[in-house]
């Protein structure tokens, strides 16, 4: 059976304030207190400031398990038009990293403000499409059955360092040659999540598993922070 796709970028409404939160918080622990927020700026104004515009390729492990859906992602840019930060807010694992990869490639037109360029951060969709003549073949439930069939990854080492107390739950992507593909902070102290961020960097995962094959996944940890955290790694929820 052959598929014909497509992968469309769509506007996102910036509903997700929680999520903003967390990532307007993230932002000013990784540039200080003192740097300004980047400017909220809504997802349809962003749009029509889009210079080069990358499409995604479909992932063909999502055509061939017949998944589809959007992926929301928060992005900051620099006051050049460049995306510097690119995180997904939710999307399928299969998806987000064909989504990333186009993203983070993206030009906007700089935002002025006055006389000066300005940073900004928005919301977008990349929503992945497919289109099949026999639609009737189509399971009803493709994403609940992948779920059981595929072995979440986990993680394998990370740094020593003693126990603070202090955590920050994170969702991380990981790639099929278990690489770090993305990292979300979920709980926590928003200070802290600069430190997380860095912290899971020297972590190493073993990929998920779909039968014989490595593929992308979330996984869910408690990072510890703070001087120290000498305790192994708890043991992860999926997505």
């Amino acid at each position: 059976m052959s598929n014909r796709f497509r992968a469309v970028v769509e506007s996102a409404n910036c509903w997700a304030l929680p999520v903003l939160y967390l990532a307007a918080a993230a932002l000013r622990a990784q540039t200080g207190s003192r740097a300004p927020d980047p400017i909220l700026l809504d997802s349809r104004s962003a749009a029509r400031m889009l210079l080069s515009e990358v499409k995604p390729e479909y992932p063909a492990l999502a055509k061939v398990n017949y998944i589809q859906g959007s992926v929301r992602m928060q992005l900051r840019v620099t006051p050049e038009g460049r995306v510097v930060d690119a995180h997904v807010i939710h999307g399928h694992p299969f998806l987000a990293e064909a989504a990333l990869q186009a993203v983070r490639r993206w030009v906007y037109r700089p935002l002025r403000r006055g006389s000066a360029a300005a940073e900004f951060s928005t919301f977008v969709d990349v929503k992945f499409a497919l289109h099949t003549r026999r639609i009737d073949r189509m399971p009803p439930q493709p994403e609940r059955d992948l779920d059981r069939q595929v072995r979440p990854p986990v993680p394998l080492r990370k740094p020593a360092s003693s126990d603070s107390g202090d955590s920050v739950r994170m969702r991380v992507l990981i790639g099929a040659k278990g690489q770090i593909l993305d990292t979300q902070p979920l709980a926590g102290a928003p200070s802290h999540f600069a430190a997380a961020r860095e912290q899971v960097e020297h972590w190493t995962f073993r990929p998920a598993r779909w039968g014989s094959q490595s593929v992308p996944w979330y996984v869910d940890i408690d990072v510890p922070v703070g001087p120290s955290a000498a305790q192994e790694p708890t043991i992860p929820r999926t997505r």
